[in-house]
């Protein structure tokens, strides 16, 4: 709160925090909400439930394993509920290892604070790759490989209830099931997909097409010819 002073200052004295008034106390008429102090980070009990993660992208040549440990919050009773302690991130690609490990040290920094963790999907979401995202199973684009992360936070989140699944409206599930079905009978009679490319072709980073296949054990993109071995 900001005072004005209307006044000539004609002297002043020291006052120790014994004498003071705090802000907050009712005599005060300056008085404030009360101060509410941040806990101390949880520490770490011996045993934690938690879950792994396997995703697997076109710009990795491994797979990566997330595991999203659980610490069990006022267990016993009816307000029991588990949130995320930490995260660890393994993988046999070396490329990415120092910002992985960087990131999860840092998410778990956040985690055991306390408090809404939930920001952290978002802010995971809105990074993007420099060199193009890709396409996971079902379509859907992923801008980065730290955004997969955000979606595999966002999946653990709404697992353990701390984030709602999102309900499709009746008309929306009469549309996607449409479209399943649609999907269902074009694979079942060997119907070639309409870029003309092979199902299951990933994102090529040069020319942004879904066109890179394995192709004598090296990822090569059958529309501009980008090969990771030439």
């Amino acid at each position: 709160m900001t005072l004005k002073i209307d006044k000539k200052i004609v002297g002043y004295t020291v006052v120790t925090e014994e004498q003071s008034t705090p802000l907050s106390a009712p005599g005060n008429p300056h008085s404030l909400a009360p101060i509410h102090q941040l806990g101390e980070p949880l520490s770490r009990p011996e045993k934690l439930v938690g879950n792994t993660y396997k995703i697997k992208t076109p710009v990795t040549d491994h797979a990566l394993y997330i595991t999203i440990n659980d610490i069990v919050m006022n267990a016993g009773t009816p307000q029991e509920h588990r949130r995320p302690f930490e995260i660890f991130i393994n993988s046999k690609n070396m490329e990415h290892f120092q910002w992985i490990v960087a990131l999860t040290r840092v998410m778990s920094a956040v985690f055991r604070k306390g408090g809404d963790i939930t920001f952290l999907v978002e802010e995971l979401h809105s990074v993007f790759d420099p060199k193009g995202g890709y396409f996971k199973k079902g379509g859907k684009y992923i801008p980065s490989l730290v955004a997969e992360i955000g979606e595999v936070l966002k999946e653990h989140l709404m697992e353990i209830g701390m984030l709602s699944r999102p309900e499709h409206d009746p008309k929306q599930k009469v549309f996607l099931e449409e479209k399943r079905q649609e999907f269902v009978k074009r694979h079942a009679s060997g119907q070639p997909q309409e870029t003309g490319f092979p199902e299951g072709a990933s994102l090529c980073a040069k020319c942004s097409t879904q066109a890179v296949i394995k192709m004598d054990g090296c990822l090569t993109c059958l529309n501009c010819g980008d090969s990771k071995c030439s």
